[in-house]
């Protein structure tokens, strides 16, 4: 075997290695969305924020930044309590770089509007994941915004 064919068998395995990594980190990432998404419809705020790294921060909207588990627990039982239902989370890119990945994502849920009847919501989001010491993806930056409405 020569120089050149090692050559191309380890390119060829670093390339199958990093693409078969990136799915690891989406099927991850898609699974721990579900679980988000269990808790938070299932009104477990403390299920929704055991998904956020313990220095973890997220943006919502209009309001100021949330910082550490404890107040991100907090931010999402006023969110559960203020009403918001039937979350749905769509993961549309994952990009892995060492211990983080980046997500950019879609979402809808249900509010109250006027009246109090349920009004529905969507939006895009970008998420910083990081990589906990088990090996695990946890939620690190979270920061959304709505889509116009129609």
């Amino acid at each position: 075997m020569t120089i050149k064919h090692c050559l191309i068998i380890v390119a060829t395995t670093v390339l199958c290695i990093g693409t078969a990594s990136a799915q690891t980190a989406k099927e991850s990432i898609e699974r721990a969305n579900a679980e988000f998404m269990k808790s938070l419809n299932s009104k477990d705020a403390t299920g929704v924020a055991s998904h956020y790294a313990d220095d973890a921060a997220v943006f919502p909207p209009d309001m100021k930044r949330v910082d550490g588990r404890e107040n991100i627990q907090k931010f999402w039982q006023g969110a559960i309590d203020y009403g918001v239902s039937d979350l749905k989370l769509t993961t549309v890119e994952v990009e892995e770089s060492g211990d983080l990945a980046f997500e950019s994502g879609a979402f809808t849920f249900k509010m109250p509007g006027k009246d109090s009847k349920p009004v529905d919501a969507a939006g895009k989001s970008i998420v910083v994941w990081k990589k906990a010491q088990d090996g695990n993806w946890q939620l690190y930056r979270d920061i959304w915004n709505s889509d116009p409405a129609k």
